[in-house]
């Protein structure tokens, strides 16, 4: 599948693009840009549904799954 690519001129912090790049280990410069965006928008959507789903106050823990396992 193709995607619609946009092209655009922004000003970006030189020292902030350098550290974006060596996070990413990207190769090129759009390269960074197009991962941060995209873990960007993954963790939005994450948030959200975390809010839909809301909290829990009956999960198991680590030792308790563990027991649960075992009887099985």
């Amino acid at each position: 599948m193709h995607r619609k690519t946009i092209k655009t001129t922004v000003e970006i912090p030189s020292d902030e693009l350098d550290t974006l790049m060596k996070n990413t280990n990207a190769k090129t410069k759009k390269q960074a840009i197009v991962i941060a965006i995209a873990e960007y928008n993954r963790r939005r959507r994450l948030s959200k549904l975390a809010e839909k789903l809301g909290t829990f106050s009956q999960i198991m823990s680590v030792d308790e799954l563990k027991k649960q396992r075992r009887a099985k």
